[in-house]
């Protein structure tokens, strides 16, 4: 069998290059070794983690009426079978979806295990009635999009079904009596969250001396707050975990640092540590195609691996390990195997931690420019001072520009508050624009709304904000 172009693996990245391909006329075929399409993001990542982080922000704003207004609610009643089924739902539609979108393209979708034989042949390998009699698929052009994995430091290697990644968390096959999560990044702090608002009695440890490590700490200060409130303050920093090892029916861990030293067990063990690459295992050693230390395939700008025949996109090119990412390289490779003129640059790749509060930022951010020695200003909007924030009861958030101090154009945005994820857009609009403080204080938002803050922030930054009194140095 021969395509034009062959995509290996069908996540957002993997599944966008094969339909943008389609809708250009190539012949396109697509390898996922999953039954279903979607990828980690849809099966096992960004769906169904959010779609159980509306159920627990759910449950946490009964609370707050409980607590603040006067309304009253009796405690929820928990069927985990029933909140199970419906994060399924969810996935399977959204799965079903992507095939019926794959069949009137008429992509060739093939479930399989895709291994290279050298740079214009995979072995394919499975058991599926939609691979080759002949099991090799010859291509013109290869865009890999491998994805990546949960790693699992060598410490915390312990092969038992109480320790658990974001893949067994997501799968809540029961609520815990109690949880440690090893480490507080944004995988970390979402499935905390999620678990605390079921009713486990959840525990966090970092290894850092702050939550969300690499953040903008003025962002996250609000959400390590109301994290510490939702666990009761089980919350260790400066701490490592020095072993794990089942004990009975629980997981006895052993602590070192000042936020806790010592043993204790727990039911479950979620390890949150970051991810990694899928970029070994199938052959790349066949090609052309450069790995480096990380484990990261090579790229430059227009999405092409050293070997002329692929091209590479997604969690398995490098950082950030974003679906909307991966979806916008999809764009940039199937132009570039389309020999137009086109390249991966963006002004800002927006990044959203779908916590409570919401943590979302894009561009340049203070950490960074004061590791690179750029020249900013800061402009600093208190949610606190919002009418919108405050009628919904979290004045706790916060909205950020950094700006050009000679130019005033807007260099990067951080937000942290409720609905944040939707509000960083008009950021990185403003950014990827090249736009002034001017263009977004004179630009008219509705009253009242949180996107006002982007706007207010702007006034800060020229001295006129009427919500709050800070002239401008």
């Amino acid at each position: 069998m021969h395509t034009q172009l062959a995509v290996l693996g069908g996540g957002p990245g993997g599944y966008a290059a094969a339909f943008i391909a389609a809708d250009e006329g190539l012949d396109v075929t697509l390898i996922e070794q999953e039954p279903r399409l979607g990828g980690t993001c849809l099966l096992r990542g960004c769906i169904p983690s959010k779609a159980l982080l509306h159920v627990a922000r759910v449950i946490s704003e009964v609370e707050e009426l409980n607590a603040d207004w006067g309304v009253q609610y009796a405690a929820p009643q928990i069927d985990i079978n029933r909140v199970r089924a419906r994060k399924e739902s969810v996935i399977e539609k959204m799965s079903a979806g992507l095939a019926q979108l794959a069949k009137r393209r008429n992509v060739r979708v093939l479930q399989g295990r895709g291994s290279f034989v050298n740079s214009t042949t995979l072995q394919l390998e499975g058991d599926s009635p939609t691979l080759p009699a002949e099991r090799q698929l010859t291509f013109d052009h290869l865009i890999l999009a491998t994805g990546s994995t949960p790693a699992r430091p060598g410490s915390l290697g312990v092969d038992s079904p109480r320790v658990i990644d974001s893949t067994g968390a997501l799968e809540l096959k029961e609520i815990p009596r109690t949880m440690l999560v090893v480490g507080g990044g944004y995988i970390g702090l979402e499935m905390a969250t999620v678990y605390a608002h079921l009713g486990c009695q959840v525990s966090i440890v970092e290894l850092t001396d702050g939550l969300l490590p690499g953040a903008d700490r003025d962002l996250v200060r609000p959400l390590q707050q109301r994290v510490k409130k939702l666990v009761q303050d089980r919350v260790f920093l400066s701490t490592k975990v020095g072993s794990v090892g089942e004990r009975g029916d629980q997981v006895e861990v052993a602590f070192e640092g000042p936020g806790k030293y010592g043993v204790e067990c727990y039911d479950r063990v979620l390890v949150a540590v970051g991810r990694r690459p899928n970029s070994r295992g199938f052959g790349l050693e066949n090609t052309g195609v450069q790995i480096d230390r990380a484990g990261f395939v090579q790229c430059d700008r227009q999405q092409r691996t050293a070997d002329p025949h692929i091209l590479g996109i997604g969690d398995v090119v490098g950082q950030p390990m974003l679906a909307h990412k991966a979806s916008h390289e999809a764009k940039v490779a199937v132009e570039t195997v389309l020999g137009r003129a086109t390249e991966f640059a963006p002004a800002a790749i927006p990044a959203v931690v779908f916590t409570d509060p919401e943590v979302a930022w894009a561009g340049l951010t203070e950490e960074q420019a004061k590791a690179e020695g750029r020249s900013y200003d800061v402009a600093m909007y208190p949610w606190a001072a919002s009418g919108r924030a405050q009628a919904l009861g979290r004045g706790e958030g916060l909205t950020k520009w950094l700006v050009d101090p000679e130019t005033d154009r807007v260099l990067g945005c951080g937000i942290v508050g409720a609905g944040a994820g939707e509000l960083i857009s008009e950021a990185a609009l403003a950014i990827e624009m090249g736009c002034e403080v001017r263009d977004l204080t004179e630009t008219i938002h509705p009253h009242p709304t949180l996107s006002e803050t982007l706007m207010n922030a702007g006034e800060v930054f020229y001295g006129s904000a009427v919500e709050i009194y800070k002239p401008r140095r």
